[in-house]
């Protein structure tokens, strides 16, 4: 029997990275219980970018949660010629990153878990450095906050109030 409200998943290019898998032990009265926790990143490689936490008996369902809740979480990301528009930083928590522009051809020089988020948003050319917490969960979250700070060029313009050549003049 089909459901009433059912939706189609869009037919889209949307990519999933798993950046963390954990294994959980409970200690009931009749022995040990494990559980997994998962880490996910998707993304369209064109700008759009989100995270997910997906905990489940299985790992192959922990990981289905996780992408399912990033997808509920997704943000845009303002990238221009395959790089940021100016450098940022990104707080979640004790996990610190910085963010910044890099010419073409530099590839994305990042740690573990923000190299995820960044190929997955699809920023080709980065330089990116992680502080504080190593945290693969706060690191995710801080390099989210660092995107979502980022404003494109004609945003700027636009709350300015002048044209686009303005806001490159010095």
């Amino acid at each position: 029997m089909a459901r009433k409200n059912f939706k189609p998943q869009e037919v889209s290019d949307i990519k999933e990275k798993l950046v963390k898998l954990n294994r959980v032990t409970k200690v009931n009265k009749g022995g040990r219980t494990f559980s997994f926790s998962a880490l996910v990143v998707v993304g369209d490689g064109k700008g759009k970018v989100g995270y997910g936490l997906g905990k489940a008996r299985d790992v192959s369902e922990s990981i289905s949660k996780g992408v399912d809740n990033a997808k509920k979480n997704m943000v845009k990301v303002p990238i221009i010629n395959g790089t940021i528009p100016h450098e940022q930083l990104g707080k979640y928590g004790a996990g610190k990153v910085f963010i910044k522009p890099a010419s073409a051809g530099t590839g994305v020089i990042a740690g573990g878990a923000m190299r995820a988020v960044l190929e997955i948003a699809g920023v080709h050319n980065v330089l990116a450095k992680s502080q504080g917490s190593a945290n693969p969960h706060n690191v995710v979250k801080a390099t989210i906050d660092a995107l979502l700070k980022l404003r494109s060029p004609l945003d700027i313009a636009r709350q300015r109030g002048v044209t686009l050549s303005k806001v490159y003049e010095g």
